[in-house]
């Protein structure tokens, strides 16, 4: 069939099954230079442009960068001002542009040409925006018989091959987006699995202590664990990094395992801070600290022997029902260098049947209400004590914790108890 329109119909045609057969190869890929680069093969091939570019913008959008090209001139990698050049007029404005002679457009960046020895007469360009999002711009030089230029209808197929590129582009970023959260969700799963392997084991139900960790995201900046020594004493650690996220979860494991080190040949706990600070000082960075207890049991005397570095102050509860609490006599660890154990001043403990409870602020902080925001406090956290006072130390400190909603915490909630009555 012929007629005056067949032309049209024929190169319409050509379009819809150029744009058909992109979108499939765009589809099956999420690399992006692998997209940008036959998506810019098949625009330049289809109209039979000698040359072409393909610019994406990078730091935050102050600067194009050409992330793929076609022809006999390789500017991979050019980078650009966002305002410079035909491209850089293109984005800016938001509108396509067309180039008949090269030479006598002001804002036409020769450099490349005057570099390469490649001669630019006609051009197009035009930006690739979706929707309110930006992402650069695609450019097409020469035709390949230089005896023709491009004219208005050659813009008009470029600029609906472009939307199909940016629309690909735009589905490699999200897609990419999705796949990097999902690893970085699986490698957090897997670091919180690793951390609560960190913690230690109280299968051992006649051992006096018992701890809780919930960490308020998937890892946790709390730690605490528990070291037997000989001749019938037991260390015991609590602390709680600065921050949140992976580095706070990456300096509660380093802190953990000097612990762990560290504790075996000592016997003093503000030796054994003072060494710990040693440690983190000469590593530790972005301004990140350790608050800590630290402390010696001694299981046939029921003494402990504690030291408190910037921690939350610890509550004694005794039979009586009255509470003592140890407040904290030395900065964090990690801070100031050259601290000696002096630095950090010992408290010496008789239980006597009472419980010591050491916490982080995750639970003094932590709200009981949604609706009322009203956060627990030292108070609330007597009141947990009083009210549990008369279970096992196991159910006494599930019950403190089940009290604050984990949907509601702010930060890591760690409790810790050393149960007098079981010595």
């Amino acid at each position: 069939m012929t007629g005056p329109h067949s032309g049209d119909h024929t190169s319409f045609t050509r379009h819809l099954a150029l744009i058909a057969e992109m979108s499939r190869s765009f589809i099956a890929s999420h690399d992006l230079a692998a997209v940008a680069q036959h998506g810019l093969d098949r625009i330049a091939d289809y109209m039979e442009a000698e040359a072409a570019s393909l610019f994406l913008f990078e730091q935050n959008e102050n600067e194009l960068v050409c992330y793929a090209c076609h022809g006999p001139v390789d500017i991979s990698g050019l980078r650009l001002p966002a305002h410079q050049g035909v491209v850089g007029r293109a984005v800016q404005t938001g509108t396509s542009q067309m180039v008949i002679d090269a030479a006598q457009d002001k804002d036409f960046h020769s450099i490349v040409d005057k570099n390469t020895g490649f001669t630019t007469i006609s051009l197009l360009t035009v930006p690739l925006n979706v929707g309110q999002e930006r992402l650069g711009a695609i450019q097409v030089i020469n035709k390949k018989d230089r005896q023709h230029l491009f004219c208005q209808a050659d813009l008009h197929v470029l600029e609906v091959l472009a939307a199909a590129v940016g629309l690909a582009i735009l589905n490699v970023h999200h897609t990419n987006a999705m796949i990097e959260q999902e690893r970085v969700r699986h490698e957090l799963e897997l670091a919180g699995e690793i951390q609560k392997g960190l913690l230690p084991d109280f299968s051992d139900e006649t051992l006096p202590v018992f701890g809780i960790n919930w960490p308020a995201r998937r890892v946790s900046g709390d730690f605490y664990d528990v070291m037997r020594l000989a001749e019938g004493r037991l260390w015991f650690v609590l602390g709680d990094v600065s921050g949140k996220g992976m580095n706070a979860a990456l300096l509660m494991a380093k802190t953990a395992s000097v612990f762990r080190c560290l504790a075996k040949t000592l016997d003093r706990p503000g030796i054994l801070m003072a060494r710990i600070n040693d440690e983190l000082c000469e590593t530790s960075s972005h301004g990140m600290f350790v608050t800590m207890i630290a402390g010696l049991l001694d299981l046939s005397e029921g003494t402990v022997i504690l030291a408190n570095a910037g921690h939350e102050p610890p509550l004694l509860f005794s039979l009586e029902e009255t509470f003592s609490t140890i407040p904290a006599t030395a900065p964090p660890v990690g801070i100031l260098t050259g601290l000696k154990a002096e630095d950090f001043p010992e408290t010496r403990l008789t239980l006597a049947g009472g419980t010591l409870y050491v916490f982080t602020d995750g639970l003094t902080e932590a709200y009981t209400n949604a609706a009322e925001k009203q956060m627990l406090g030292v108070e609330g956290v007597m009141d947990l004590i009083r009210h549990s006072s008369g279970k096992p130390l196991r159910q006494r400190l599930a019950a403190m914790a089940a009290a604050v909603p984990r949907s509601l915490l702010r930060d890591d909630l760690t409790l810790f108890a050393v149960d007098g009555t079981l010595l």
